[in-house]
């Protein structure tokens, strides 16, 4: 039982807020899609877009990285680049991205303490990376839904692993809704909602009945 004389309205350090995290896309590449077989690619990618959006509403910085994008794996996704056209893209040659310096220096420059990680393979792009900062001191949160691996084992697997090792495993809508958190923040709320309403699917078309039906402000 906890001393209620010390219980306050106050949140979790544990929590995601836009100061805190910054967001980590890697690999999400046409020859990474081809060979991806744990769920279904066009839910991965609009994950990923999802994902890429709900950073972007919350000026969360972002790194976007690519492994031998021009000798094998090809572009990043177009629909991920296209939110946004101004980031620089780090392509490597090593599958994992914490081996890369300059990977490793886009990172440390956002100054953030948690990182959010999702991208291809889970297995090893996901997790070679979430596991080497996990050790350096990292708090790293595994976007599951925004990541895919060659088979549901492989997939299912690596989040095994990288939760044992102290990686926290999350849904693009549960990073979304975690830095939100209050419907009363105005400066966020329409385009939370509409994200929401874009790419959240079933959820998505509750928010629109619930704005038709009960009004424009009808809460997510």
């Amino acid at each position: 039982m906890p001393d209620t004389t010390q219980v306050t309205a106050t949140p979790s350090s544990d929590l995601l807020t836009p100061d805190n995290c910054a967001v980590l896309f890697v690999d999400h590449q046409p020859q990474m899609f081809f060979g991806t077989g744990s769920g279904d690619r066009t839910a991965i990618m609009n994950a990923t877009v999802g994902l890429a959006k709900a950073a972007r509403v919350f000026d969360v910085p972002v790194v976007l990285s690519t492994v031998a994008a021009e000798s094998f794996s090809g572009p990043i996704m177009p629909q991920l680049a296209d939110v946004y056209p101004e980031a620089k893209i780090v392509d490597r040659t090593s599958m994992n991205a914490w081996e890369d310096e300059a990977f490793v220096e886009a990172v440390k420059a956002t100054g953030r303490p948690k990182l959010v990680i999702a991208g291809l393979w889970t297995e090893i792009c996901v997790a070679l990376p979430t596991l080497s900062a996990l050790a350096q001191g990292y708090e790293v949160y595994v976007v599951t839904d925004a990541s895919g691996g060659v088979s549901p084992q492989a997939h299912d697997h690596a989040v095994q692993r990288m939760v044992q090792a102290g990686a926290v495993p999350m849904t693009w809508v549960q990073v979304l809704l975690e830095l939100q958190r209050d419907w009363a923040r105005g400066e966020t709320y329409v385009a939370t909602t509409d994200l929401v309403k874009e790419h959240a699917g079933a959820y998505g078309l509750g928010v629109v009945y619930a704005q038709t039906v009960i009004g424009a402000h009808a809460a997510g």
